[in-house]
This record gives structure tokens, sequence and C-alpha cells, in this order.
């Protein structure tokens, strides 16, 4: 037996315990920094395996790595298992971290055989906070040569865009006071919130096709006969490099300045967490996790122009910038769902995403173990982390 078919008979063995993973996170979905449950879950499944599990490295909680194998070349795979407020797991993150396990399984089971170590990283917060930044950071993939991970999506694409991001919380302060006997005596926060999104939409006019800059008021007053002493927004931009993520959120910080000016409020910015990069994708193994995607019936559709629109962001972008990666997407045929929409979450624990989990799952293993096998590919990883 060789190695891919190896790697494929124990991810088969393991399927009916990879789909019931992914319907239990999807069932009690957690979110940032919080995802004990789902994070224990994935964890116990790596070390009944025989990983050799760390849990709650770098201080975070709820992260972990589990190893598995000796070999010379390090291959990390990145599992996600965050939830998005109200609506769930409406980006797939149940079918990423039972994925990521499968991938891990299939090939732990020919590790040592190949020369491969292989670590699966539990790494929470993708959706906010960025779980890999500080794993990366505090030292976590230092001495991993590559890292892998497959995100689901509507369709299969191989190098999706992605862009820069970073988050941020406005807090307005004003001064309290009776809406109807007293306004005079009042300083509006709630005036330099509208202010401050007015001059947002004003300013769209005059930013790249490749921004974004979208946000909500988490806290817009307290009753309607009081004058506004305290509002609030979380506020995200995003630019198509880290470059160009400078120059929009500079602008956009403005426009809450001239919230402040034009009513006499104070302005207090706090960044929410580390901006997120963009994605480089590694061309050589993105063409080997094609092959072996294609090989097992996956069609990917072909880039265009407008593709650039459809652009999100993820904490894997940093890690990219730090050593060779792949995020491919992995369709579950959703359309017209897409993710971050109730109606995908609920494709996310279907007979497709099943089979994208099992497809996605060998095709890493396989991509993993042609990386090994190829001894230009093997030795440039080791040289460029060493």
């Amino acid at each position: 037996m060789n190695a891919k078919d190896g790697a494929r008979e124990r991810l088969a063995a393991a399927e009916t315990e990879l789909f019931a993973l992914s319907r239990r996170i999807h069932g009690q979905p957690e979110l940032a920094f919080e995802e004990e449950h789902a994070a224990g879950w994935i964890a116990d499944a790596l070390d009944a395996a025989g990983f050799r599990v760390e849990r709650g490295v770098c201080d975070l909680p709820t992260a972990f790595v589990a190893r598995a194998g000796s070999g010379p070349l390090h291959v990390a795979i990145c599992a996600e298992y965050d939830a998005l407020p109200e609506i769930g797991h409406a980006c797939g993150h149940n079918v990423i971290a039972a994925l990521a396990v499968g991938a891990g399984l299939a090939a732990a089971r020919v590790a040592d055989e190949v020369g491969l170590t292989v670590s699966v990283f539990g790494t929470p917060a993708e959706e906010s906070g960025g779980g890999k930044i500080v794993l990366l950071e505090r030292g976590a993939f230092d001495g991993v040569h590559a890292a892998l991970m497959a995100h689901p999506a509507p369709v299969d694409v191989l190098e999706p865009p992605t862009l820069a991001f970073a988050e941020f919380e406005a807090h307005y302060h004003g001064k309290a006071s009776h809406a109807s006997a007293a306004p005079e005596l009042g300083v509006n926060a709630g005036d330099a919130l509208v202010v401050a999104q007015a001059a947002i939409g004003l300013m769209r006019q005059h930013i790249r096709p490749t921004d974004r800059v979208h946000g909500i008021v988490t806290r817009g007053g307290e009753a309607p006969n009081v004058v506004p002493a305290h509002t609030s927004a979380r506020y995200y931009v995003r630019a198509s490099t880290l470059d160009d993520l400078g120059d929009i959120r500079g602008k956009v910080l403005r426009c809450f300045e001239a919230g402040a000016i034009a009513t006499g409020c104070t302005l207090r910015i706090d960044d929410s967490a580390l901006p997120y990069a963009d994605v480089w994708h590694d061309g050589a193994l993105a063409a080997l996790y094609q092959a072996n995607a294609e090989a097992l019936g996956r069609r990917f559709v072909r880039p265009r122009p407008e593709f650039s629109r459809f652009a999100a962001s993820t904490d894997m972008g940093n890690v990219s910038q730090a050593l060779p990666s792949i995020h491919p997407m992995i369709g579950l045929a959703s359309l017209p769902a897409v993710n971050h929409q109730p109606e995908f979450a609920a494709h996310c624990i279907t007979p497709l995403a099943d089979r994208a989990l099992m497809d996605g799952a060998l095709a890493l293993a396989w991509t993993a173990i042609d990386m090994a096998a190829d001894d230009a590919i093997a030795a440039r990883l080791r040289a460029a982390r060493a």
C-alpha cells in the first residue's frame, strides 16, 4: 500500500466520528476565545488517536497543538472553531475543525514513512481577535515549515482574494441633560456618532474599489428624553494590503474625529485586535492541493477580475506572510447562500458539507505527502525556516 492509499484508509475509518464532531461543534456555537467545548472535543479526538497534545498553548486557554510523527518536514494543519454572534457557524468553522482533524489523522498515518512531522493547530478567535496572530507572535509556529487549511465557501476557489483588516471601537463621551427641558445643557454623543457615520458615507466616493468600511452602533443612548452622554460603535476597515490598510484606517478615524469636533464630545479609539494581513498564497503548494482535490472530483472556479469584490479577511494572512501557506476554499454548493448568512450555516451540516469535509481532509493530507516527496519543494520549505 502506498502512502496516499494509507492516508485514505485512515481517513475513511474515522468518517463517522468526523461527521459527528462537525455536527457537535455546529450545535453548540461558541464565540471568539470562548470555544471551550469545541477546543476540548477536537483535542480529545486527536489525543485518542495518539497525537501528543498540548492544551492552552501560549496562554490561550482555547488553543492547542497536537503533534504526530518525527520527520524532517514539519507541516501545520490549522483548525478554526469559533462562531458568529446570533447566526452561529455561518462560516463553516465546524467543517474546518473536523476537516483539520481528518487531515491530521490521515497524514499522521504515514508521517514517519514519508518524512513528515504533522501538527494540528487549534486556533481560536478567527472571526474576531486573531488567535493565529497571537500564536504566531508568541512562537507557536516556530519550527513549522508550512501551514495548510481549507475553508468552506459556496464554490471551490484555489487562491481566494483576501483583504488586510483592522477593527476598532469608537467611544464618544458628552454630557447628559433633559432632552426637552434643558437640551442646551447637554453635549450629544449620539449626534457625534451621526456626524461620523455621515462623514464615512461621503468619504466612500474617495476610497479604492478594494477598500471596505462597515460597522455597527453598540451603544446609542439610554432613553429618548435624555441627551446621550455616552455612545459607541464597532467598525471594521479592510484594504488590499497592510500598507493600504493604514491609509483607509486614517481616513475613517478622521471621520470619527469630525464627530467629536462638531459636537464638543471627547473621543476614545480602542483597537480590538491586531491587524490581519492579506494572504500570500504559496503557488507551488496550491498547485499540489489543486491536483489532489481534482483527483477527488473537486472542480475549481476559474479566477476572474470581478472575484476581487468577494474578498473577506482571515488571520491566516499573518501566518502566510511568515511561512509558506495555502488557504483554498472548498465548496458546499450552497448558492445563493453565502458565508455569514443563516442559510449558509444550515448548509454546513448537509451531506454536501460532509463530502467537502472528507475531500478537503484527504486533499490536504495528500498535499502534505507530496510536499515531503518533492525534494525541491521540501528543501525550499526547510531552507525558508532554517
